[in-house]
């Protein structure tokens, strides 16, 4: 099959459908094996264009003591950023995902793209060690629940699963 048919476009599905589409899509795209840098982009890309009211999707790598950009799709985003500061670097910190229903209400919220007003992030958890997050910014207020932390958590695992650093 070709990668660009994994695309999950189908506005008929309900947010579970979704989710199983895009697990099963990320599972043929990154192959056992796949290099870690190739699997985030492939994921960054397929999360991007198959989940609705998005705009940015992508990683942070640990460096080091910071979060470094990885692959990603969305306006360019900042390079760099510490552990603890932000929401990135707060998942991060505590190695749990965060919901932020209206980041404006944030005053540590770091604004690469002005339109963006709620946030998710996923640690990337190797056993007990931090590799990353995956970060997922939306234009709408409330974009993100408990059920986008669950899948994406799965669809994280997969990729984890999946590749090598």
């Amino acid at each position: 099959m070709h990668e660009a048919a994994l695309i999950v476009e189908s506005t008929d599905l309900s947010p579970q459908e979704r989710y199983r589409a895009v697990l099963a899509a990320a599972d043929s795209l990154i192959p056992p094996g796949t290099e870690r840098i190739a699997a985030m982009a492939n994921l960054a890309s397929l999360l991007y264009h198959s989940l609705p009211a998005l705009n940015w999707c992508g990683f942070y790598r640990l460096v080091g003591e910071r979060l470094i950009v990885g692959p990603f799709q969305g306006k360019p985003a900042c390079v760099e950023i510490p552990i603890g500061r932000g929401i990135c670097g707060r998942a991060a910190a505590r190695r749990q995902t965060v919901i932020v229903r209206d980041v404006t209400s944030e005053p540590d919220h770091i604004a690469c793209d002005p339109a963006s007003r709620s946030e998710i992030v996923v640690p990337l958890l190797e056993g007990d060690t931090l590799v990353g997050v995956l970060d997922l910014d939306s234009p709408s207020v409330g974009r993100f629940s408990e059920d986008d932390a669950y899948w994406l958590g799965q669809i994280t695992c997969k990729m984890l699963e999946n590749s090598q650093s």
